[in-house]
């Protein structure tokens, strides 16, 4: 039986009852009787008396059936809508509200999880410099003010702190207790994020057995891998999840807890990584575990993922202050599939975030913006060249960034000592962060406090370090600081990116933006250099992530800036525009790469095979695969049991976990039995029949017979062995297939199948 702990991120689709006809020769068997009702729900008995045929909880790293997930809910809405008096209208009236419900429960659950960090980050990273004598765990803003979370707020930050105490006045001893503190909060860090090791079944796309290479209708071998849950942002994985694909116990609460605690105590250390990227996970872990208490979603996998993508939009919600913002980033760069109702949803649980943190007040300032500016002025269009200056900085600092870190992660982390010790690795980098940035008094403060000072307006009075600074006549010293804040950004953020701890890639794109932008205003005197920082974070931004629509919404949600839309849109496409041109693909579809999951972005697979002229006949698997996943069924429908166990022996050897086979009569296809559930058959189901019993895979049931035809889809989709490769990846990503049938041209023979996943593969090779 499967493992219960497996029937996680999965939608339940199940056999029939033991009352079935078709089970009357175990029906008496009190085991049988136990397998069977524990996998049992209605539409899952009205679906296995369909063509279209059951399906069990999804394997792991398989490929859920957007169609099938389709037709189960059509069932499983008409069994609601059916039932007659008060009891059908109330349970249609909840039927519809479902996802409402569930959407704002997202959002307020990720709103306090979100106050939990922001509140323990801004203390435990002020530890690095010294400590509040009248509460040990406030932070040094809330120890120096009345601002606190949950209270009334004050702005008045006096220069004179009593209460707050520098850990020593010597310069060299505070350098080695803060590098000492970011070392001990790494270590923390990196030794939590190693608790959720976690081993996938198959390779990723491109990375499978180097002696079963994919050659002309060659086939694919795959080898396991280990990966770690609560590491990076989790985006790449979540574009994966969603794209339908199955990672398991990724969305889990143990995920959730150790990426929350991870993401304090890595972002404490100071290395060049955010919290943003992680909140957008936790908010996707908060909606599957929403999703799981309610059936609607709990037991179907295109469902489920629709509320993923609503959560989505929470998590940058609560990231950034920027609810219109999470909603168009879940939509622009998350999300594969996004309908209006899943859009409609998205905008509730992002609003609900942002009124419940606004509510809790993590900042202290009562306001859901960040980075609040007032510069009072505008620009003219002289101006737009320096925009357009910017846009080009951005977008060679993010193509630079792309290539330098993809090149970083396949060679430095390639070696034993590295790849096998992860917490080494972070502890290097950790060491590289504090002795690069500490002498740098811009680089010093936690990566939001950098954007800050930085977009300060210092046209007024102003006590602020930067503002001082630039008041100066001579102040080449600051300027340096400026090009070395740059700098370093670039080289500690390629060489941090991937690393073993939760890390976004938002924080350390913005600050290298706003310094350069910063940089770049300071021989522009018409306007404030505040302004070219703002612009230059979002170019540096777009540059690395590639965001285009939601990163202009967010930066005005940010800073509260709506005159200055204008020029973040022409920084933000030019920054683009020269990214594209130097590296192709953005940083989360880099980090799928290095990470080998298997994606398929319709858009991006669609330019790949326009310029290969391919028909489909060029992913038929060879003839030894074809021989070895096809069963010729007889007249009397049957097959004897022996001859599947070896089938099906042969399928794992596969490894892919997505096949299946392949059932045919005089050539002509009859249906498709998936892996799993033959599997389920065979040696769940099975064990109460003798090897040499014959299994009965198509027609009607007779009494005695092993039964496995309600797990055989009779209506798999078929294309043409001619037709051109484009008619496969459309079907492939529009309709969200896991597996199509290929037959001859002329005479409709059966002559291939087709996998999601070999798909993938296949157009990995294209880009190598």
């Amino acid at each position: 039986m499967p493992d219960v702990e497996q029937a996680t991120e999965r939608s339940h689709l199940l056999p029939l009852l033991a009352h079935d006809r078709r089970f009357s020769a175990v029906q008496n068997e009190a085991d049988a009787n136990s397998i069977l009702s524990t996998h049992v729900s209605k539409e899952e008995q009205l679906l296995a008396t369909t063509s279209v045929g059951e399906r069990l909880p999804y394997n792991d790293y398989t490929t859920i059936d957007w169609l099938h997930d389709l037709v189960k809910d059509s069932f499983r809405s008409r069994i609601i809508h059916a039932q007659p008096g008060i009891r059908g209208h109330l349970g249609s009236a909840f039927e519809s509200g479902q996802g409402w419900i569930a959407a704002a429960l997202i959002g307020i659950l990720t709103a306090c999880v979100a106050f939990c960090v922001d509140v323990a980050v801004a203390t435990v990273s002020d530890w690095k410099l010294g400590y509040c004598d009248t509460n040990i765990f406030s932070n040094r803003e809330n120890c120096c003010t009345t601002r606190h979370p949950l209270g009334a707020t004050n702005t008045n930050l006096g220069e004179s702190c009593p209460a707050w105490h520098m850990w020593t006045d010597d310069y060299w001893k505070a350098f080695g207790i803060f590098v000492g503190f970011a070392l001990a909060f790494g270590a923390i860090s990196s030794s939590f994020t190693m608790l959720t090791k976690s081993t996938l079944p198959t390779a990723a796309p491109g990375h499978g057995d180097k002696s079963a290479r994919l050659t002309e209708g060659g086939d694919q071998g795959v080898v396991g891998k280990s990966i770690y849950l609560a590491a990076g942002s989790g985006i790449p994985e979540i574009k994966t999840i969603l794209s339908g694909f199955v990672i398991p116990h990724f969305l889990d609460l143990k995920v959730l807890v150790i990426k929350a605690i991870g993401a304090v105590f890595a972002v404490a250390t100071g290395m060049c990584l955010g919290k943003e990227g992680p909140f957008v996970h936790i908010a996707t872990c908060v909606a599957y575990l929403v999703g799981m208490l309610f059936p609607k979603y709990n037991e179907n996998g295109r469902k489920m993922r629709e509320l993923l993508s609503a959560g989505c939009s929470a998590g940058l919600s609560v990231a950034f202050g920027a609810p219109i913002g999470g909603v168009l980033f879940s939509y622009e760069e998350i999300s594969t599939y996004f309908p209006r109702k899943v859009l409609w949803r998205a905008f509730l649980c992002s609003l609900f975030a942002a009124m419940v943190l606004k509510a809790l007040n993590p900042t202290g300032t009562g306001k859901l913006v960040l980075f609040e500016t007032n510069y009072g002025i505008s620009y003219s269009p002289v101006h737009y060249l320096v925009f357009v200056l910017l846009g080009i900085a951005g977008g060679l600092f993010g193509g630079v960034f792309c290539k330098a870190n993809f090149w970083w992660s396949k060679t430095f982390r390639k070696y034993a000592i590295i790849s096998r010790n992860p917490v080494f690795e972070v502890f290097i980098v950790v060491l590289a962060t504090g002795l690069l940035q500490y002498p740098n008094p811009m680089t010093r403060e936690p990566g939001d406090v950098i954007i800050k000072n930085l977009l300060v307006d210092c046209r007024g009075e102003s006590e602020a370090w930067v503002c001082q600074q630039e008041a100066k006549d001579g102040n080449s010293k600051y300027l340096g600081w400026l090009v070395y804040g740059t700098l370093v950004k670039l080289v500690l953020t390629i060489i941090t990116f991937g690393c073993k701890v939760p890390s976004g890639i938002i924080i350390p794109a913005l600050d290298a933006g706003a310094f350069f932008g910063r940089l770049v205003g300071q021989w522009i005197t018409t306007i404030s250099p505040g302004i070219f920082a703002m612009v230059g974070a979002a170019a540096f931004l777009a540059g690395v992530s590639r965001m285009t629509i939601s990163l202009c919404v967010i930066m005005f949600e940010l800073t509260g800036e709506l005159e200055y839309i204008v020029p973040h849109m022409i920084a933000i496409l030019v920054a683009k525009w020269v990214a594209d041109a130097l590296e192709k693909d953005g940083v989360y579809d880099l980090a799928q790469a290095v990470l080998g999951h298997p994606f398929l972005d319709a858009d991006h697979a669609m330019h790949l095979v326009q310029g290969q002229q391919e028909l489909v006949q060029r992913l038929i698997p060879p003839k030894k695969t074809m021989q070895d996943i096809t069963v010729d069924v007889p007249k009397d429908n049957k097959i004897s049991k022996r001859t599947l166990d070896d089938k099906l022996e042969k399928l794992k050897e596969r490894g892919l976990m997505d096949a299946g086979l392949v059932l045919v009569q005089d050539g002509m296809l009859q249906g498709y039995l998936a892996e799993g559930e033959l599997d389920f058959g065979l040696n769940n189901l099975g064990m109460y029949w003798e090897s040499t019993a014959r299994i009965r895979l198509l027609g009607e049931a007779e009494e005695g017979d092993l039964d496995l035809s309600m797990f055989v889809d009779r209506t798999p989709l078929t294309i043409c062995a001619q037709a051109p490769m484009e008619y496969l990846v459309e079907m492939f990503g529009k309709l969200g297939l896991r597996y199509i049938c290929v037959v001859e041209e002329g005479s409709g023979r059966v002559v291939g199948v087709v996998i999601k996943k070999r798909l993938v593969v296949w157009l990995e090779s294209l880009k190598g």
